[in-house]
């Protein structure tokens, strides 16, 4: 699924191209794309209608469209990428997506925001919005490390008392948001550290050094507009991320380590993968020999569960 980067980017297209707008009107295809809104879609539409966009924000991997109503009241249009959701820009007379679920029409008479899902785990919903700004449905999100009130010291605290793999602490949602399967394995081959390894045994400075490595990665894939290994990640204007490019362990497994040149294995992770140099990353001693991991692509790419 989309992580932080590839989110960032869609939501930085929101912002350059529906912030500002009036919606007019509002068609959902389908409950699916509305499950999460427990009045359905059409109470969804009704009550979006008439909203001016006032801002795209994002924590993590969620993101959300403030909208105003005109006499002060906001709500949050809660949008979830899931595994293959996109939301295009597109022209009012651009042919339906084939996958496409929702639409979002402009008293402008300017482009449509559409939503094209094509695996259905995405969807949309609405919610109040909190005092710190947030849609109160992920209130428990922790902040991000491009979040201007991430506290990293406060992030290594919590790890140092995590008697689990680091790897998996990095995605702990609820600890530190944004990371995912992709960039946790990408900082921990930049730190020279194995996913198994316990957070609670590392020192402050390898911890900081994971998650400074986790900071810079994602800026990085940001730059080049996000990874996409298929055409299912795009940004609003329908161009994939060319991050997939420069990735050096998640994905490459039996290619050469750019530090060492041994070749990088995969190894079965929460029913997903994980990629690592054997050489610069030993497994801990005394951790489990992983069975071996899932051939298919899909289970490298299944919905990390936040």
């Amino acid at each position: 699924m989309p992580e932080l980067p590839e989110v960032e980017v869609v939501r930085r297209g929101l912002a350059d191209h529906v912030v500002g707008r009036r919606i007019s009107s509002a068609e959902l295809l389908g409950a699916r794309v509305a499950r999460r809104h427990l009045a359905g879609p059409a109470d969804l539409a009704r009550r979006v209608t008439g909203a001016t966009v006032a801002q795209a924000a994002r924590r993590g991997k969620y993101l959300w469209l403030v909208l105003s109503t005109g006499d002060g009241q906001v709500q949050a249009l809660q949008m979830h990428l899931g595994m293959s959701g996109q939301l295009l820009v597109e022209a009012a007379d651009a042919p339906d997506e084939k996958h496409l679920h929702a639409r979002f029409q402009f008293d402008d008479d300017g482009p449509q925001l559409r939503f094209v899902d094509q695996r259905t785990f995405g969807g949309m919903a609405l919610a109040e919005i909190g005092p710190d700004g947030l849609p109160e449905t992920i209130a428990h999100i922790a902040p991000d490390p491009l979040d201007a009130v991430y506290d990293e010291d406060a992030v290594v605290r919590r790890l140092r008392t995590r008697h689990s793999a680091v790897k998996r602490a990095l995605l702990d949602q609820g600890l530190v948001s944004g990371i995912g399967n992709i960039y946790a394995d990408e900082s921990l081959w930049r730190a020279q550290l194995h996913g198994e390894r316990l957070a609670s045994t590392l020192t402050g400075a390898r911890l900081r050094a994971v998650l400074g490595h986790a900071r810079e990665v994602m800026l990085e894939a940001l730059g080049q507009g996000g990874t996409s290994f298929d055409a299912l990640y795009v940004n609003v204007n329908g161009a994939s991320g060319y991050f997939d490019r420069s990735l050096a362990a998640y994905g490459q497994e039996g290619r050469p380590c750019g530090r060492c040149g041994t070749p990088i294995r995969r190894e079965a992770f929460m029913n997903r993968s994980s990629y690592s140099c054997p050489r610069c990353q030993p497994r801990p001693r005394g951790a489990r020999t992983p069975r071996p991991a899932l051939a298919s692509r899909v289970a490298r790419e299944v919905w990390d569960a936040d």
